[in-house]
């Protein structure tokens, strides 16, 4: 019986391996939706760590997250460290490219609970029916994220928190703009 049930636990951890190995290098994960305001009304909000905290779903995720702000205040070379509880974890975050009206470039040094280095793309295009915007995140898949990915849809559960942040930069910006 014992020989049974460890030759089960061998071809189940060999299994895990195999999965894991077949899971993507990099990844990016996109969302977008439709604001009713122009780009220079919305931008504000991507460039400036403070008001982005008006809107990001990770700041009501933890009511008492904690932030450091240096660098400048806005634009490239605004810099918020932030730490939360495990929902939220902790970090770093840096404005690289500030492209107004219409592209802000961070990069996203996470430390817990994984550490991980991801660049984060907000970008504004006009359309006949407001202004797109889209929140990417693009990384490198490191083991411990290719293990997770056997057992968990990351892409679901990034994307799902895109989705809650573009709606609530919807609605701080279109009550702005009424």
């Amino acid at each position: 019986m014992k020989k049974i049930a460890s030759a089960v636990l061998i071809l189940f951890f060999a299994f895990v391996f195999i999965q894991a190995l077949r899971q993507p290098e990099t990844f990016l994960y996109e969302r977008s939706g439709i604001i009713q305001a122009t780009p220079e009304k919305i931008f504000p909000y991507l460039n400036d760590f403070k008001m982005g905290n008006a809107w990001s779903p990770y700041e009501r995720k933890d009511l008492s997250m904690k932030h450091v702000y240096t660098g400048a205040g806005s634009g490239a070379g605004a810099v918020m460290e932030f730490e939360g509880n495990n929902e939220v974890g902790s970090g770093r975050m840096e404005i690289l490219v500030s492209r107004p009206p219409n592209e802000v470039v961070l990069e996203l040094q996470m430390q817990k609970p994984i550490e991980a280095l991801n660049r984060i793309t907000y970008r504004l295009t006009p359309e006949s029916s407001g202004t797109r915007f889209t929140w990417s995140m693009s990384g490198q898949n490191n083991w411990i994220g290719r293990l997770l990915g056997v057992f968990i849809d990351c892409s679901k559960l990034v994307t799902g928190d895109f989705e809650a942040g573009i709606m609530n930069l919807k609605t701080v910006v279109e009550s702005q703009s009424s």
